[in-house]
């Protein structure tokens, strides 16, 4: 299923990794007050960080743009060239942790490989707004970029990216989106890593256990009704609450990544398998990855970043290939 070479060696290192992560606690949704604990130390560790990125030739900007009276704060990122795509980018963090800063590393590299730019969105937290309002903001951030937000970016190709709660973002988004046909049609690509794709669970999901690495496993389930209250399974299958179950045509062509020890493994190869129907896909299993797996020291990391990269500029190639 995976296009991404991966030798003995990266695979050991993979495994390492993983007895390490064993040692470290779970990711659980269970109250607002350790959510807004570790947020609180996730700025505190971003500062300083435009600095560093000035350093390193790229520029940022923070706007809220506004849609239709929703106002969305978005951070913009610009290398010292003209672009020649745009991406708009939806953080990862379980809904409730996480800001539009912490992709910055990411969206860097994605910028001096790619030679695009980067808005990232904002959106609204759990901890303080329920789930549609999250998915809101993500709509209309994608309107008014796409709606000519950016003027000096007119007529240049728009990638969706999503990371775990971000993917489910972005798929919500492209979905929603399908009520304005010539805004869709604006989006060339999207990319998404390990998201959660169906808020009632999938099979992988419900079965999880107390050996997963990196989420909490076994409250899994529980987590997802936490984010929906009020709603039963049928409900939460609801699209684009849940994108998995959604109409995906006229969706763009898409690359997925997900790891085979991640309780979310299975939203995304049902997504992929339902999204290949419509739209070129190219689906990317690895073996050994956790969830996050993009994020952590690794040859695979480097690898599955690497192979995004490539993607991506092959698509940029393709709808301007006067410009590739």
């Amino acid at each position: 299923m995976s296009l991404i070479p991966l030798d003995d060696q990266a695979l050991a290192e993979a495994r390492r990794f993983n007895r390490r992560l064993d040692w470290a606690p779970r990711f659980k949704i269970r109250n607002h007050f350790l959510p807004l604990l570790i947020q609180s130390l996730l700025r505190l560790s971003q500062i300083g960080g435009d600095a560093r990125l000035a350093r390193a030739g790229i520029h940022v900007e923070r706007r809220v743009v506004v849609s239709d009276g929703v106002a969305v704060p978005v951070r913009i990122l610009r290398g010292q060239g003209g672009p020649r795509g745009v991406i708009l980018d939806f953080h990862g963090g379980g809904w409730v942790i996480g800001n539009a800063q912490m992709d910055d590393q990411l969206n860097a590299a994605m910028i001096n490989a790619c030679d695009v730019a980067v808005v990232s969105v904002d959106y609204r937290l759990a901890t303080s707004s329920p789930i549609g309002e999250m998915m809101d903001d993500c709509l209309a951030a994608a309107r008014w970029l796409l709606s000519g937000g950016l003027p000096e970016y007119a007529g240049l190709p728009v990638y969706i990216v999503g990371e775990s709660a971000g993917g489910h973002l972005a798929a919500a988004t492209l979905l929603r989106l399908k009520a304005w046909p010539q805004l869709l049609e604006r989006i060339h690509g999207a990319i998404l890593y390990y998201g959660v794709y169906d808020l009632a669970g999938t099979a992988s999901v419900r079965q999880a256990g107390a050996d997963t690495l990196v989420l909490d496993g076994p409250g899994m389930a529980a987590s997802l009704r936490l984010l929906t209250p009020g709603l039963n399974d049928e409900q939460r299958r609801q699209p684009p609450l849940s994108p998995l179950y959604g109409d995906l045509g006229g969706l763009p062509n898409a690359i997925m990544f997900a790891g085979e020890r991640d309780p979310l493994r299975d939203d995304t190869t049902e997504l992929a398998q339902r999204w290949a129907q419509v739209a070129g896909v190219e689906m990317h299993l690895l073996p050994e990855a956790p969830h996050g797996f993009i994020r952590f020291p690794t040859r695979m990391a480097q690898q599955v970043l690497a192979r995004s990269h490539a993607w991506l500029n092959s698509r940029i190639a393709a709808a301007h290939p006067k410009n590739a």
